[in-house]
């Protein structure tokens, strides 16, 4: 069984709501379950999520067999008034750029080799 999302105080640089959309959009065939362990959300906070972006014409599904494969609106525009002139292409292309020059984290428990998550940043102190 999936273990309950950990815990955040505080805010964030992304909405759930983006989140979720990059996962779909990683996986257009993605199961709500894995989309709630990806985002660290529940998956009842994913199908609400699921549905606003439907409501909203950012997303469709349809059913296939047993699941459902998912069509992101790609040149649908972002809702802030700040971001009027961005799509949603904009922003999956900005994200997915993000992930593509994550460096892969160091197996379990392995500490050589580690850098720090901040480029030149001090050395943690003991």
């Amino acid at each position: 069984m999936d273990r309950a999302p950990e815990p955040h105080a505080g805010w964030t640089f992304l909405t759930n709501h983006s989140r979720v959309l990059a996962a779909i959009a990683a996986d257009r065939a993605t199961r709500v379950r894995d989309i709630a362990v990806r985002c660290r959300l529940t998956e009842r906070a994913v199908q609400k999520i699921i549905g606003d972006l439907e409501d909203s014409g950012y997303l469709t599904h349809t059913r296939e067999g047993r699941s459902n494969l998912y069509r992101i609106s790609s040149d649908t525009f972002l809702r802030h008034p700040a971001d009027a002139a961005a799509t949603v292409a904009d922003l999956m292309a900005l994200l997915s750029a993000h992930d593509a020059a994550r460096p892969v984290a160091p197996a379990a428990g392995r500490d050589e080799g580690r850098r720090s998550p901040v480029p030149d940043a001090p050395p943690a102190s003991p």
